[in-house]
């Protein structure tokens, strides 16, 4: 099925808007259980390097499963550590599904319980489920919280699905839930906090915009030595094993002639979201730059890789405005952007809008997928790949 439909994600936190781990579906209403174990098989094909190496890092995956998939190849391929199966508490009435689920436990893979009647399954639970996920209701709080606080004497993960207000998002953090899932990191949280640019933010806005007016590197260099932070960072990214420079580089000047005009302005755009102080989410600064990385990955093959890392740029501004706590005109009116940036990041259009467009729709179990990959001239494979490729690539950015 990963021929024909569309991957999307999303993120579960914890109570510091951090990613645990992405639940990752097909963009179908209903999956057979043959899609879903082709899924699973795709994504141990993607996330898996060719040295066995798990690309996601600490976090974990979460997948829709029935007991088809219990014995599937594929599951074997990813480490056990990071797999979470959910289940409906319902098929493990059935004797064989029960004996697949103990196995998989016993074996270090995760198991989510979806619908469970947790009285009925009583003390049997830690030993058939990792997680369980429980719908929360402002109404009968107190009710609620004991049950919670029986599941945690269990040392049972709680997913709280869905959350969709940052009132209920506290009251789940406060009642000690493990995980949240929802759409919540993209509504921005009301603060009293001081918004917009700090002065890390504002000297790397001044560094961007002379990178773009090809300023000479003496200049760029006085300037990113008046923050020693900055500097830091320049030359722990140049001297990264991803970055490949091969010798150790110890000047700012050799960092800033090794690196380039366009690398530089790339890594300023990223250092530029990650400089956010006010109401900083990490969540939100992950799926930014998951964002442009997949926008970038879809746009290189059409658009060449130079217009590509524009395209980047593109992703990552698309939600600098909530990063900041500005609007995204005051956005704009900080910092000279190209024509085809701002008209991606204001309408959608131009050159670059419909990557950036489709890199968002990946986020939402949306139909825009299918029509603007098709408009694009993408192929379902093309932008899944890409997909997870992206959602890798950010692990180490993120890091």
């Amino acid at each position: 099925m990963h021929q024909t439909a569309f991957l999307v994600r999303e993120p579960l936190l914890d109570a510091r808007q951090r990613v645990l781990g992405y639940e990752l579906c097909w963009s179908a209403a209903a999956a057979t259980p043959d899609e879903q174990e082709l899924l699973l098989a795709f994504v141990a094909s993607q996330l898996v390097s060719p040295e066995g190496d798990w690309l996601l890092r600490d976090k974990s995956l979460f997948l829709e499963a029935v007991p088809s998939m219990l014995s599937a190849d594929a599951l074997h391929q990813l480490p056990p550590q990071h797999t979470v199966l959910a289940l409906k508490a319902a098929t493990l009435s059935h004797p064989d599904t029960m004996a697949a689920v103990q196995g998989l436990r016993a074996g270090g893979v995760g198991i989510l319980l979806r619908e469970a009647d947790l009285l009925r399954i009583g003390t049997r639970l830690p030993t058939i489920a990792s997680y369980v996920e429980v719908r929360f209701s402002g109404a009968d709080v107190a009710d609620q919280a004991r049950n919670y606080a029986a599941l945690k004497h269990a040392a049972v993960g709680m997913v709280a699905r869905p959350v969709s207000n940052w009132a209920d998002f506290d009251a789940c953090a406060l009642l000690g839930l493990n995980a949240f899932v929802g759409k919540l990191h993209l509504t921005p949280r009301p603060s009293n906090d001081q918004k917009g640019l700090n002065p890390a933010q504002t000297i790397i806005m001044q560094l961007m915009q002379m990178v773009r007016q090809n300023a000479d590197v003496g200049q760029i260099e006085a300037v990113l030595k008046r923050d020693a932070t900055l500097s830091y960072k320049l030359l722990r990214f140049i001297n990264s094993a991803g970055f490949g420079a091969g010798r150790e580089i110890q000047s700012l000047r050799q960092a800033l002639a090794l690196l380039g005009y366009a690398p530089l302005y790339r890594w300023l755009t990223l250092l530029l979201a990650t400089a956010s102080t006010t109401g900083y989410s990490p969540v939100l600064l992950e799926t930014a730059v998951v964002r442009g990385r997949l926008a970038e990955l879809l746009a290189q093959q059409a658009l060449g890789k130079g217009e590509a890392e524009q395209v980047f740029v593109a992703g990552m501004f698309s939600l600098l405005d909530r990063l900041l706590g500005i609007s995204m005109d005051e956005v704009l009116a900080a910092i000279q952007l190209p024509d085809d940036v701002v008209a991606a990041l204001r309408n959608r259009d131009g050159k670059y809008g419909p990557y950036l467009a489709l890199a968002e729709a990946c986020e939402l179990n949306s139909d825009l997928v299918s029509s603007l990959a098709v408009a694009l001239k993408l192929t379902p494979l093309e932008v899944n790949t890409a997909h997870l490729a992206a959602l890798a690539w950010a692990q180490n950015v993120a890091a």
